[in-house]
């Protein structure tokens, strides 16, 4: 572990701005919200700021991508196909404990199984990860409930604490130690990683009390859905909430769902194009021919919480798909964000 005084925290920002991309929490001035974009001027950073408003994931998996072209010789009956890979080399900068928790589900999602992703490889193969403890909750988070904050365990290069008027930096892999020694930083001592586990502890006291009790709920719900013990009155009431708008996928650090399509861009060519998609929508599960096993929207919801809390989708994972980031809880304009669905459960439960 070693030491940057606050003053020359954006030295390691610099010194990735070489090699990498920079991507970070930026202040939108007049929108007054955080943004994880990519910068050039990296004074705009702000470690302070709170929680984006967007997760980065869209680094990874952006919103549309061009995954591949391919042009058809009619003449010869012949098509030539070319992977569109993005190769570039990206630094996420100030990237908090949550939102790396995401990433390590995509990465369980798109590479941790039989196939693998290999437009998502290209993405991740070239990435530098630098974290940063959350000293002070933000008033959605209920990362204490998923285990996932509020500071990084594992998936960083390096990670940052603020100590006060200084950070402790944490190399999580070679290159990031590789980046602490360039700059020779300063080695901390047993006393820094003392004051590291009093901010966290000081953090997890300033949650919420419902955040905290939900802890314990969230188990409970785990087996729930699971099993499927849920009233299905429950479902509708959460599906007659849910106006379909698909805001909560697209804000979710973790969710994965993604649509093909195939543009015409010539009359012999042709683009592949991803694009994010949403459980909530009702052609999400529509087949060929018109079927839609899911066609009602409680069906939907229910598969949709299945995924973020199940024991099944956890054993895959190695984790629940809930990172609890309070986005979706944020955006919900039916108020069922996950922390709603769970006291909503609960509620049944205790009758």
């Amino acid at each position: 572990m070693y030491l940057i005084n606050k003053s020359q925290v954006s030295d390691i920002a610099k010194e990735l701005q070489k090699e990498y991309q920079v991507y970070g929490p930026v202040m939108e001035k007049e929108a007054k919200q955080c943004m994880f974009v990519k910068v050039d001027d990296i004074a705009e950073l702000d470690l302070n700021a709170p929680i984006p408003a967007l997760p980065p994931k869209h680094t990874l998996f952006p919103q549309f991508e061009r995954i591949m072209s391919y042009q058809y010789d009619k003449k010869n009956q012949k098509v030539d196909i070319k992977p569109d890979f993005d190769v570039s080399k990206k630094a996420l900068f100030g990237l908090r404990s949550c939102d790396l928790t995401g990433v390590l589900c995509m990465d369980r999602f798109f590479l941790g199984q039989e196939f693998v992703d290999d437009v998502y490889k290209n993405h991740r193969k070239n990435m530098f990860i630098v974290t940063n403890t959350c000293n002070v909750p933000f008033k959605q988070c209920f990362c204490v409930c998923t285990d996932s904050g509020p500071s990084a365990q594992e998936g960083y290069d390096l990670n940052l604490t603020d100590l006060g008027d200084q950070y402790l930096v944490e190399a999580g892999s070679d290159k990031g130690k590789a980046l602490a020694e360039k700059l020779g930083l300063k080695k901390s001592d047993d006393s820094h990683k003392k004051a590291k586990a009093d901010v966290i502890d000081k953090s997890i006291e300033k949650f919420d009390a419902i955040a905290k009790d939900n802890k314990a709920w969230i188990s409970r719900v785990v087996n729930r859905v699971t099993t499927g013990l849920i009233d299905e009155k429950v479902w509708e009431y959460i599906g007659h909430q849910c106006i379909e708008c698909g805001a909560c996928s697209f804000v979710c650090p973790s969710c994965t769902c993604f649509n093909i399509v195939d543009p015409v861009t010539g009359a012999e060519t042709a683009d592949r194009m991803r694009t994010w998609d949403s459980c909530s929508y009702e052609g999400y599960s529509r087949m060929a021919g018109g079927h839609n096993p899911r066609k009602p929207v409680e069906d939907r919801r229910s598969k949709r919480f299945f995924c973020k809390l199940s024991y099944s989708q956890s054993k895959k994972y190695l984790r629940p798909g809930c990172v609890g980031c309070g986005r979706c809880q944020w955006v919900c304009p039916g108020d069922i964000g996950l922390p709603n669905v769970v006291t909503y459960i609960r509620r049944d439960i205790q009758k």
